[in-house]
């Protein structure tokens, strides 16, 4: 009897205390969604089939006359440039924007993380499957990259599962100028 208490106890063990991490993907208070508007360079992002394959990504927002905020993303993927164009609703929470590409479906755009001077930011989704890091120019400082991933640590995202982006062909162009 002692043998098969035992061993009950020894396969219930593993299980004790191991339940999914819980993640926290409460946006920041954004003070002006002029934040927001202008450039991007997605720095990182989480895979998902909507961008897989795609590198020198940038993300441009901006507003039309009556306010409403506009969103491009271009990419490129095999030498040919991508891109999709979408709508941003803002939401009674000032860093949760509701964005669709394919009206009228709308997904979470959760802003995690602004940088002291607005320089780079951690976006998120309404699952913790989502997640992008975006500096307003094609490289980031280490010290704001490492600010980003403890960040995201913190809130409870695997940060191990990033795939880091080339934006060399955005780089070279800077250097054009």
């Amino acid at each position: 009897m002692k043998t098969y208490f035992l061993t009950a106890v020894l396969s219930v063990l593993p299980f004790c205390g191991s339940e999914a991490q819980a993640f926290d993907n409460t946006p920041i208070k954004l003070n002006s969604i002029e934040l927001l508007l202008g450039k991007w360079y997605e720095i990182a992002r989480f895979d998902h089939s909507f961008e897989r394959g795609q590198d020198n990504v940038t993300a441009f927002y901006s507003q039309d006359g009556k306010g409403n905020i506009l969103v491009s993303n271009v990419g490129w993927k095999n030498g040919k440039i991508k891109s999709a164009n979408g709508y941003a609703k803002r939401t009674d929470m000032s860093g949760l924007l509701r964005v669709s590409f394919f009206r009228p479906f709308y997904s979470d755009y959760r802003i995690l993380m602004m940088g002291h001077d607005y320089s780079y930011a951690l976006i998120g989704g309404s699952s913790d499957d989502y997640l992008w890091i975006l500096s307003r120019t094609p490289t980031m400082i280490q010290a704001d990259r490492n600010a980003t991933l403890r960040e995201a640590s913190r809130r409870g995202y695997t940060t191990n599962d990033l795939i880091w982006i080339d934006q060399s062909r955005n780089i070279d162009y800077l250097s054009q100028k």
